[in-house]
């Protein structure tokens, strides 16, 4: 266990430039204490994957990450096998006179030729000690393949019908992540801790834009921040996350901006807004309207 407690985690990802409230960092110190999977959902850009990114680098710890798409299936997320180089040694076997099939068989399914993917590479023991396992965006699979997740996770363990059954030495640090496009099904959640990361208040924001772009003077930094959070309360096809508040920041800091304001935010809307028809609604004097009320709520503080 790396961490003695609540306060320590915070730091810790503190020195990671990941700004932690007390709610995750104590889900996250369970987690790594109680050895069970983090199960973190919310909206796209709230810092769910930055999250396991930070944790890995404060424990010294490799990252090995499963980017999640539809029709992942458990070999992809496993093993495969390197068909080319098989080839390879097929033809230099039938050019120095052919081999016995059965033993060629063997020897082409020996680790030499099996190219490792996600699941099996946790499973290995690391020099460091275990890793951190991200399973990025699970939403994005299929019942089957949460299926096959829950029994991998459940006993730190994979089958290759080839080699046998390759058990992990100790479990990695398990980080499920889903965006929420569907729901997950309750059995894998109840295998994990589970934390909703939602999208900063204003002074926690402003503590993320502080650590990710401290070069941003503190006026700049607060209006990018109130107009941001305003930004969220309209209706979006797609809210603005803390990684598109980042983005814009450094976009307007790139153009040597010191002030918001509307002709400014009409030539940088693609940093936080990602639709066209999101960006569309903001045309004309919506984005006055929504930065002059920012600017008031900040005169008020």
């Amino acid at each position: 266990m790396a961490f003695a407690d609540i306060e320590e985690v915070q730091a810790a990802l503190a020195g990671q430039d990941y700004v932690c409230g007390r709610a995750l960092a104590t889900v996250v110190f369970l987690s790594l204490r109680l050895g069970r999977p983090l199960f973190l959902e919310g909206e796209a850009g709230t810092g769910k994957t930055e999250i396991a990114k930070a944790i890995a680098a404060a424990l010294g710890r490799r990252l090995i990450r499963l980017q999640c798409y539809e029709g992942l299936d458990a070999a992809s997320a496993v093993y495969e096998w390197n068909f080319a180089e098989q080839m390879i040694a097929i033809r230099a076997a039938e050019a120095a006179g052919g081999a016995d099939r059965d033993t060629l068989k063997t020897e082409l399914f020996t680790e030499d030729y099996l190219i490792e993917r996600p699941l099996l590479q946790a499973m290995r023991p690391q020099s460091g000690g275990p890793p951190v396992l991200l399973i990025d965006e699970l939403d994005r699979t299929d019942a089957p393949f949460e299926a096959f997740l829950l029994e991998a996770l459940s006993d730190f363990q994979v089958t290759i019908p080839e080699l046998g059954t390759i058990k992990a030495p100790a479990p990695p640090i398990v980080i499920i992540t889903s965006n929420r496009t569907r729901e997950v099904h309750d059995a894998l959640k109840r295998r994990c801790l589970y934390h909703w990361v939602d999208y900063p208040d204003f002074d926690r924001e402003m503590e993320i834009l502080h650590a990710r772009a401290p070069e941003a003077s503190e006026a700049l930094s607060r209006e990018i921040v109130a107009f941001v959070q305003k930004l969220r309360g309209e209706d979006l096809f797609k809210k603005p996350g803390v990684a598109e508040t980042i983005d814009w920041a450094k976009c307007l800091l790139a153009l040597d901006v010191i002030n918001l304001s509307p002709a400014t935010i009409a030539d940088t809307l693609g940093a936080i807004l990602k639709y066209q028809d999101d960006i569309q609604k903001l045309q004309g004097s919506e984005a006055k309207r929504i930065l002059d009320a920012a600017k008031a709520e900040l005169d008020m503080h």
